[in-house]
């Protein structure tokens, strides 16, 4: 006996990435699902993903920073100095103070993620 699952109506700017080799969306496959998808040529699928990648970069080097409505924020965030250890000596060694990036997602993107996860371990039972 088999059984249908109900047919979902398309979203034409919802992506199928089902096709991914790798379990990583990288930028190649970015441009590619554009140049598929959406209808642009490959080279500027290609350009506007650089671009969309190089101005979230270059505002977090400037210290701003970027959010995403339904998807979320970078920030930039300033960790103090600290003393650190080299694990094979022992040897105490000072960490300099250092700016690092942190994403969090947003309340939209959880409940989607959650959503996706429930639905998977209802699948498996």
């Amino acid at each position: 006996m088999t059984t249908t699952s109900p047919q979902k109506e398309e979203d034409p700017m919802e992506f199928a990435v089902e096709s991914l080799e790798t379990p990583a969306l990288t930028k190649a496959q970015l441009a590619e699902l554009l140049f598929e998808q959406i209808g642009l040529n490959k080279r500027e699928s290609k350009d506007m993903i650089d671009a969309f990648f190089d101005l979230i970069a270059a505002s977090l080097v400037d210290g701003q920073d970027v959010k995403i409505s339904g998807f979320g924020n970078f920030q930039i965030r300033t960790k103090a100095p600290r003393p650190g250890r080299n694990p094979r000596t022992g040897e105490a060694i000072p960490i300099e103070a250092r700016r690092v990036v942190t994403f969090h997602a947003s309340h939209k993107l959880k409940e989607q993620i959650q959503g996706i996860s429930a639905a998977a371990a209802a699948d498996e039972r």
